[in-house]
């Protein structure tokens, strides 16, 4: 069955081109070109995957982030324009799990939705379940455990804390952590980890501040603790 996958932007040129790749590439595509609309279209729809646009009109892309994340952890691609650098770092944190910058290739929209869907399916894992002082991350059931509560982790987030807690005390580059998460490092993305990073130590830090798990190597980039 194909992915079906929502394009939300308020300029039908684009929606339309990137529609005809994404179907030439097998997915289904439904569309959205307000905010408003694009939450109705995701309730009724039940996309794989959201290809959403910063700059729209009405309920702009921030708040349909952040709306979609209070209800689903469904994987967001952020379309911004290269200017909107803070907006970009807003919908990391907000926790969108990837970004195009405009303008870009439809071929490169292709890829990089076959790179999200790909490892939000599920890849193969090297132990079932891994623990850390006060918390579990199961990797066949995608959950994770904080004492007897559960921590609701986007699918880049709960794949970076699988990738960091599999190589506890090594200390991995943003670029490493990039090509683990995502299966391609798409060169000058490297620093969304550290958006994905803050928004991880807010979920399982007790003081995010004063990190015990996750730990950065200055110069290098993270390291999960190895002994926690």
């Amino acid at each position: 069955m194909a992915h079906r996958i929502l394009v939300v932007d308020d300029d039908k040129q684009i929606v339309r081109l990137v529609s005809s790749y994404l179907e030439q590439a097998g997915f289904t595509v439904v569309t959205a070109f307000e905010g408003q609309p694009a939450l109705t279209v995701f309730r009724h729809e039940k996309p794989a995957l959201v290809l959403l646009d910063l700059n729209l009109p009405g309920i702009d892309g921030l708040d349909v982030c952040r709306a979609l994340r209070k209800e689903s952890n469904v994987p967001i691609i952020m379309v911004t324009a290269r200017v909107e650098e803070t907006d970009r770092l807003i919908g990391l944190e907000l926790g969108a799990d990837d970004y195009i910058s405009k303008p870009f290739s439809p071929r490169e929209v292709v890829a990089r939705v076959r790179a999200v869907l790909r490892r939000t399916e599920g890849q193969p894992v090297r132990a079932e379940i891994l623990s850390a002082g006060d918390f579990t991350i199961d990797l066949t059931k995608h959950l994770v455990q904080w004492g007897d509560r559960a921590v609701d982790l986007t699918p880049t987030e709960f794949d970076l804390l699988a990738v960091m807690m599999q190589n506890a005390g090594r200390a991995l580059t943003r670029l490493q952590l990039l090509d683990q998460v995502q299966g391609e490092a798409f060169e000058g993305y490297e620093r969304t980890i550290d958006a994905h990073i803050k928004n991880l130590r807010q979920k399982i830090e007790r003081d995010p501040k004063n990190p015990r798990y996750i730990l950065t190597v200055f110069g290098v980039g993270y390291k999960f603790a190895e002994e926690a």
